[in-house]
């Protein structure tokens, strides 16, 4: 208890002292591109990998058995796809644009239809993201509960504030300091407590492949058992988390934007690759070695069986510095995401959408509003919703991600990609996740691949049968794949 509080204290020491350097709106949600690359990296990958890692994919793991790797496999390709070839055109697109936002940079490159974009994108945003934070909190309310039996509803409320107190003292830069300490921390839970418990595996003399044998039939099998066409959208579905990392995670392509050099971009992307192979790893091996040192107990929730894990292995001082790292995962990515939630108020619409002219201190004082009454709203999604963090945050990432990555590798990569096909990419991604997700469909197909698919499909079709008129003497950045720079 004394170590989780320490965390605590630290943490909110941390972001008070680099708070100093937020003077504008611009710093407050981007940084001022005064950050360097490594720890933005770091940011990142503490962003993307939330509760979902730590909790939901080493509970899945646990429940599947080898079948559950290709869920690794597929973020593990997307997030080297995206630093390898996204993370620079979106740090150039930044510079040439001034854009602080993912929704405003798709309005300043489709300038015509820039403020129905804007909204759209911002209510997609707002509408999942929201789920994705609520997920978050009742994580943290989880874990809080079965270390130190504190009620789930005081557990969330704590995080909550925490959360809350990072993102509004700061703002981005804040964020992101305190998020590279969090993804150390995420990184030696995930490391240590899988040799901890290959060790006492080993002086058990238990054995991974019997144990998985023994777990089921289809647990021991790369392919879960199933074959023929039900192999194929086993291993897709699975998979399938690949396609929301291709630039439309907003929280996540913030990072890039924030990058300020060729050189810097290089130095994140060795960080974050390095450190995703580590952390996937981890939590792969964690999920295996657990169901083999507890085979035969029932847990109400596999979700728990990390901490469950660090309490059972290790000596109370060591177990504490783990369980922060949960905290950590938790909190890294809930104050990421009120932070796209405030960006999408202050700056997309507010600043942009509605063009009020308000000064960098009202501006700043709105997304510091914003913060706060999302965080609580947040908490009420986290105390009411029955969701599995697992379900929630699948559900978040096609609705937002797989939304909007198709809109960014079309605006990147076609030349007649077009307003009215970003806006169609935008509405058919939103309708079709929700339509989905509400039906028996999901357990089939996850709206992962879905969405991603008819967004694209949506975007491709309106593209060429409403192409953008080309304005006279209109002038294209040669250095950029048919980028048309136009203000709202």
């Amino acid at each position: 208890m004394v170590e989780f509080i320490l965390y605590l204290v630290i943490m909110l020491v941390v972001g008070y002292l680099v708070s100093r350097r937020t003077k504008s709106h611009a710093d407050f949600l981007l940084g001022g591109k005064q950050l360097p690359g490594w720890a933005l990296a770091f940011s990142e990958r503490a962003t993307g990998e939330s509760a979902w890692l730590l909790l939901g994919y080493t509970g899945f793991v646990f429940a599947t058995g080898l079948s559950g790797v290709w869920v690794a496999i597929g973020i593990a390709t997307g997030i080297v796809f995206a630093w390898l070839f996204l993370a620079k055109r979106f740090m150039r697109e930044a510079e040439v644009t001034g854009a602080l936002t993912l929704p405003g940079y798709l309005a300043y490159r489709f300038g015509n239809h820039g403020k129905i974009i804007l909204w759209l994108s911002s209510i997609l945003i707002f509408s999942f993201m929201m789920f994705y934070f609520g997920a978050q909190i009742a994580g943290a309310g989880k874990t809080l509960f079965t270390v130190f039996n504190i009620p789930p509803v005081v557990g969330a409320v704590l995080s909550v504030v925490v959360v809350i107190t990072l993102a509004f003292v700061g703002g981005f830069v804040t964020v992101v300091w305190t998020d590279m300490i969090q993804a150390l921390m995420m990184l030696v839970t995930l490391v240590v407590l899988p040799i901890i418990a290959l060790y006492h595996i080993s002086a058990a003399d238990l054995s991974i492949s019997q144990a998985l044998v023994s777990a089921g039939p289809s647990m021991d099998s790369w392919s879960g058992g199933a074959i023929g066409f039900s192999l194929g959208l086993l291993l897709f579905n699975n998979f399938a988390w690949f396609f929301g990392f291709l630039g439309g995670q907003p929280q996540l392509s913030a990072r890039f934007m924030a990058l300020r050099s060729k050189k810097e971009a290089n130095e994140g992307s060795f960080v974050a690759i390095t450190w995703t192979l580590l952390a996937y790893g981890g939590a792969f091996m964690i999920g295996l070695t657990a169901l083999t040192l507890y085979q035969g107990q029932v847990f109400e929730d596999v979700e728990m069986i990390l901490p469950f894990m660090i309490l059972d292995l290790m000596p109370p001082w060591i177990a504490g510095i783990l369980l922060a790292g949960i905290l950590a995962a938790i909190i890294s990515t809930a104050d990421s995401q009120l932070l796209v939630i405030t960006s999408s108020v202050s700056e997309d619409i507010i600043r942009h959408a509605l063009n009020w002219n308000l000064t960098e201190k009202r501006l700043v004082l709105i997304s510091r509003l914003t913060i706060i009454v999302a965080g609580i709203v947040g908490l009420i999604i986290a105390l009411t919703s029955k969701s599995l963090v697992y379900l929630v945050v699948s559900w978040a990432w096609a609705g937002v991600g797989c939304t909007l990555s198709p809109a960014i590798i079309l605006t990147f990569f076609w030349k007649r990609y077009s307003g009215i096909g970003v806006i169609a990419t935008i509405i058919s991604g939103f309708v079709s996740t929700v339509i989905w997700i509400s039906t028996p469909l999901d357990a089939i197909a996850t709206s992962r691949f879905t969405t991603f698919f008819i967004a694209a499909a949506f975007g491709i079709l309106f593209s060429l049968l409403f192409p953008d008129k080309k304005k006279k003497g209109q002038q294209k950045d040669k250095s950029s794949t048919s980028l048309e720079v136009n203000t709202l």
